[in-house]
């Protein structure tokens, strides 16, 4: 494949007598990796049931390889939500940041979604997770992702750092932030960012990188965590930034990252650093199965200045008697927490959020639906939370059954039933809604989700 002249350079003084193997990586075919969404079903109930042939990824307990030639994003389990189709590589940041339930995270840079999600299978419902993307363009595949997972726990923000950090003083547990880069590690996988590289190279993310890290300082409790991770190769991208922000911020020590699994240790001698900057960790595609990244576990001391955040008091929204039918028809559950309204939706709202007031918000937990003209209609995202148990009316078709695609495209299905909404599932697992009036079941999968040939 092409590559720059001035890449190649760059990449043959950094890595010596390891750069013909580092370029020889470049003829193999890259690896293609899916993760299971243990929030709905097991690691070990999904190998019963896959159709793909599946090689386990080794730094991802619910991570595999899958072979060239098939096609998982074009299976019903896809629409799903039964697994997320990611890099392998790019699963090692949350592996490595590793939130455990009732952790409150942050995700700084979360578009297209794919590390979200996959923090949420480790906060099992419990927690929150604050996602964030200042592109509102991506934010769209970040919601996508997060309704399509089943996450509940999740608050969507289009924001700057800066403003979020206002909101979120010593509050997080975790962050991770996964920074916009040059894309080196990706050239393999995705030829178009050679010249989005060529455009735009480290001189150019260096100084956005450092301004995004330098806004977490306050938003981590003390013993908290930070995952920095970039596709790169570049050190003024990788060693360099955090050799900067360490300088800067005494209050952050280096944790380190086993180097197992074909895990190598970061370069200090490439960003004049200390011998700490070892603890880092790289990715190289001449060492693994996966592309190029870059990870820095970072630990916050146990000093630090007292901060306030201002906390929601425990208010209850009066529920409109619209969704109290709709439950009391529809479903087998009943919901409860703290409940918010927005512009006619409705949303179960995950506890322990600070006042958000005047942060650009896209979502506020888990989406339930929309009041309008009297009655109440549900969203996508509420099907994609329940459990085949969870609703009263339910269609339930084999993954072979044609009639899956035809809703899959949005198509009514001529299919009798008793009256009201049904919950249309595929071996078990929801897809949407539908909405039965005589013999036909009225197709209510979102438009822009729709199966495409």
């Amino acid at each position: 494949m092409y590559l720059p002249e001035k890449f190649i350079h760059k990449m043959q003084m950094l890595l010596g007598s390891e750069f013909q193997l580092f370029l020889d990586s470049y003829d193999d075919e890259r690896f293609q990796g899916l993760r299971v969404n243990t929030l709905k079903i097991s690691v070990e109930d999904f190998k019963k049931i896959s159709p793909f042939k599946l090689r386990q990824i080794p730094w991802c307990k619910n991570g595999f390889y899958f072979e060239e030639g098939q096609r998982p994003a074009k299976h019903p389990y896809y629409h799903a939500g039964l697994y997320y189709i990611q890099e392998p590589s790019a699963m090692a940041p949350v592996e490595i940041l590793n939130p455990t339930p009732k952790d409150y995270v942050l995700d700084l840079c979360a578009a297209p979604g794919g590390k979200s999600v996959q923090i949420a299978t480790k906060l099992m419902g419990e927690g929150v997770l604050v996602t964030n993307d200042i592109n509102m363009n991506r934010v769209k595949a970040l919601i996508k992702n997060i309704e399509l997972f089943g996450v509940k726990n999740a608050v969507v923000t289009n924001e700057r750092p800066e403003k979020i950090r206002k909101y979120f003083l010593s509050y997080f547990d975790k962050i991770l932030v996964d920074a916009p880069c040059s894309g080196e590690g990706m050239f393999r996988k995705d030829s178009s960012m050679v010249k989005s590289w060529e455009k735009h190279d480290e001189t150019y993310y260096a100084p956005i990188q450092k301004q995004i890290l330098g806004n977490t300082d306050d938003m981590l409790k003390e013993g908290g965590r930070l995952l920095y991770s970039t596709c790169t190769f570049s050190p003024e991208e990788n060693e360099c930034i955090i050799k900067n922000f360490i300088d800067n911020h005494e209050n952050f020590r280096i944790v380190d990252i086993p180097k197992n699994n074909g895990l190598s240790k970061g370069m200090p001698k490439w960003a004049n650093g200390e011998e700490n900057l070892e603890r880092c960790a790289r990715l190289w595609p001449h060492k693994i199965e996966g592309e190029g990244h870059f990870l820095a576990l970072l630990e916050k001391d146990l000093e630090e200045k007292d901060n306030v955040v201002n906390f929601e008091k425990n208010s209850e929204v009066k529920l409109h008697k619209e969704f109290c039918e709709f439950v009391k028809e529809n479903l087998n559950i009943l919901l409860e927490g703290k409940f918010e309204i927005y512009s006619n939706n409705l949303y179960l709202a995950p506890k322990g959020l600070p006042i958000l007031k005047g942060l650009k918000i896209l979502r506020t937990g888990w989406f339930l639906g929309t009041f309008k003209k009297n009655r109440f209609e549900p969203s996508h995202a509420l099907a994609m939370g329940l459990t085949f148990k969870d609703a009263k009316r339910t269609v339930n078709f084999h993954r072979d059954d044609p009639n899956v695609i035809k809703y899959l495209k949005g198509e009514t299905l001529n299919i009798s039933g008793e009256k009201g909404w049904t919950l249309i599932c595929v071996d078990g697992f929801p897809l949407g809604w539908a909405k039965q009036t005589g013999n036909m079941l009225k197709n209510y999968y979102p438009p822009a989700w729709r199966w495409i040939d």
